[in-house]
C-alpha cells in the first residue's frame, strides 16, 4: 500500500497529495496559545477547531483549549456577526479569559465576514480584550497563520510612549517550547532584556501538578505586548515565519529589525549570539563558549559518519533551511529540501544556501508535496530522511531511516520539551543524526561486520 507512488512524475497544478502543511488556523492557534491568558477562538463552525485542536494536542501532547463561532446553515448564509457576538459575551462570562484571539477560517473569509467592524462594534468587559487576524485555509499554511496572528497582536495592542525600555523584541518563529526555553536561556546569559511574541513555555511544556488550568502560568503577557512599541530592536527569527510581524511593528512604532535564520547550527547560531552580543555589549559568557566547543567536538566524532550522506529534508521552511545548514556543516548533502509551504524566498536560500557551500544536483522546492519528494527518491535515493510524522511512509517503502523533526510528530513523545537551536539543540541534532545512520548500519549489515564499537 506504500508503495504505490509511481516512479515517474507529472506536473500537478491543482492536486496536493499529502501536502508538507497544514490550514493557517492551526498556526494561528499556536500563535495565540503563547499569550499567558489567551482563549484562541475559531470564527467558523465547530468541525474546523476541533481539527486545529487536534492537530496540536498530538504533537505537544497536552491539551490545546479553543472556542468556537459554531457556524450552522444560517450563519453559512447570513453571516457570522451575531454568532461571533454571542460567543465572546459567553465566554467572557464562562471563562473569563484576559484577551480573545480570533481567527477566521475557510467558511468565514467566503462568506466575507468583516471582522474589524464586528470586533468594534462589541462590548467587550473593561480590562479585557479581542483581537483578530485573517487565515483563509486555501491560502498559505501553518507558518502563514502562525504569523499573522502574531502580527494581528502587534497591531492591536502594541503602543510606542516616546520612551524606550531598552529591550528586544524577540519573535521566535514557528518552533517548540524546548526551542522557546532555550533562546531564553542565551538571551539572559548574554544579559539581554527582552520581550519574546508569542511564548508557549509553561503553556505547552508545563509541568505536572495534579490540578488542571485552562490559563496556565506562561505566556506572554498582555503589557509586555503593549511595550513592544517602546523596544529598541526586533529579532526576528526565520526570515519566512517572523519578518513580517517585525515589518508590522517597524511600520506601526518605529521599531528597528534584524532578520535572521533560526539559530539551527554552528553558523548560525554564531550569528544571533553576535546579535545578542552587539546588543548587550556582553562577552559570551564562559559555559556558552564550552558549549559551542562541545558540539564541535561532537561533528568531529560522527563526521566519518556523515560526511557525503544524502538526505531528504521536508516541513516548514525556515525549520528546512536550519537543518539544511547544519547538514551541510556535518559535511552531509542536502539532496532534496521541501516545504508545503508558498513563496520563492525558501528556494531562493535554500539555492544560495547550497552555493555556499559548493553543493551541486540538490533540489529545492517550495509549495511542494511528499507524493513529489517520494517520487524524487524513487528516482534517485537518499540516505537519511528528516522530517515530520508524515514522511515515515516514505521511510518504511523504501527502506531509509528517519529522523524525527520540525512539525508535526505525532507518533513520539518529548521532541517539543528538547530544542533543536542554540549550540544544545545542534547538539542534539547531531546526536539523533548519527545514531540514525549508525542504527541503519547495524540491522543491513551482514552478521560478520557487527561491530560492538564503532
Amino acid at each position: 500500500m506504500l508503495n504505490y507512488t509511481p516512479k515517474e512524475i507529472c506536473d500537478r497544478k491543482a492536486l496536493r497529495i499529502n501536502p508538507a502543511k497544514t490550514c493557517q488556523p492551526v498556526g494561528a492557534l499556536y500563535a495565540a496559545l503563547g499569550v499567558h491568558g489567551c482563549l484562541p477562538h475559531s470564527h467558523g463552525s465547530q468541525g474546523c477547531v476541533a481539527f486545529h485542536r487536534m492537530y496540536l494536542t498530538r504533537h505537544f501532547k497536552d491539551p490545546v483549549m479553543a472556542s468556537s463561532s459554531s457556524f450552522t446553515e444560517g450563519a453559512s448564509v447570513f453571516g457570522g456577526g451575531s454568532n461571533l457576538k454571542t460567543a465572546t459575551k459567553n465566554i467572557f462570562d464562562l471563562y473569563d479569559p484576559e484577551i480573545i484571539a480570533v481567527h477566521t477560517t475557510c467558511l468565514s473569509e467566503t462568506i466575507g465576514d468583516d471582522l474589524n467592524a464586528l470586533i468594534t462594534d462589541m462590548s467587550i468587559p473593561e480590562g479585557k480584550y479581542v483581537v483578530h487576524c485573517n487565515t483563509p485555509s486555501y491560502k498559505g499554511s501553518h507558518v502563514t497563520g502562525f504569523t499573522n496572528m502574531v502580527t494581528g497582536f502587534i497591531n492591536y495592542l502594541a503602543t510606542k510612549t516616546g520612551t524606550s525600555n531598552e529591550k528586544v523584541c524577540l519573535i521566535p518563529g514557528f518552533v517548540n517550547p524546548g526551542d522557546m526555553r532555550e533562546y531564553k536561556k542565551l538571551l539572559n546569559a548574554m544579559k539581554v532584556p527582552f520581550i519574546m511574541l508569542p511564548d508557549t513555555t509553561g503553556v505547552l511544556d508545563g509541568p505536572m501538578t495534579g490540578k488542571y488550568e485552562m490559563f496556565p502560568k506562561g505566556g506572554t503577557l498582555i503589557n509586555d505586548i503593549k511595550a513592544l512599541g517602546d523596544c529598541k530592536e526586533t529579532i526576528a527569527l526565520g526570515v519566512q515565519t517572523s519578518e513580517a510581524s517585525a515589518e508590522a511593528l517597524k511600520k506601526k512604532c518605529g521599531v528597528p529589525f534584524k532578520s535572521l535564520p533560526l539559530p539551527m547550527g554552528v553558523e548560525a547560531t554564531d550569528e544571533f549570539m553576535l546579535a545578542l552580543q552587539a546588543f548587550s555589549k556582553e562577552d559570551v559568557p564562559a559555559n556558552i563558549e564550552e558549549e559551542r566547543g562541545q558540539l564541535v567536538d561532537m561533528m568531529i566524532d560522527i563526521h566519518p559518519y556523515t560526511y557525503g550522506k544524502k538526505v531528504a529534508i521536508y516541513g516548514d521552511p525556515d525549520t528546512v533551511l536550519g537543518i539544511a545548514a547544519f547538514a551541510l556543516e556535518l559535511g552531509m548533502i542536502p539532496k532534496y529540501m521541501l516545504t508545503g509551504t508558498p513563496g520563492s524566498q525558501f528556494e531562493s536560500t535554500g539555492k544560495a544556501l547550497l552555493d555556499k557551500f559548493g553543493v551541486e544536483g540538490c533540489t529545492v522546492k517550495a509549495d511542494g508535496d511528499l507524493f513529489l519528494l517520494h517520487q524524487w527518491i524513487k528516482n534517485e535515493k537518499v540516505d537519511l530522511l528528516i522530517g515530520g510524522t508524515h514522511g515515515k511512509t516514505i521511510a518504511r517503502a523504501e527502506d531509509i531511516p528517519l529522523v524525527r523533526m520540525g512539525f508535526p510528530i505525532i507518533d513520539r513523545y518529548i521532541h517539543s520539551y528538547m530544542p533543536l537551536v542554540g549550540y544544545k539543540g545542534a547538539m542534539r541534532m547531531a546526536e539523533l543524526i548519527a545514531n540514525a545512520l549508525m542504527d541503519y548500519q547495524d540491522s543491513h549489515c551482514e552478521e560478520k561486520d557487527l561491530e560492538v564499537v564503532m
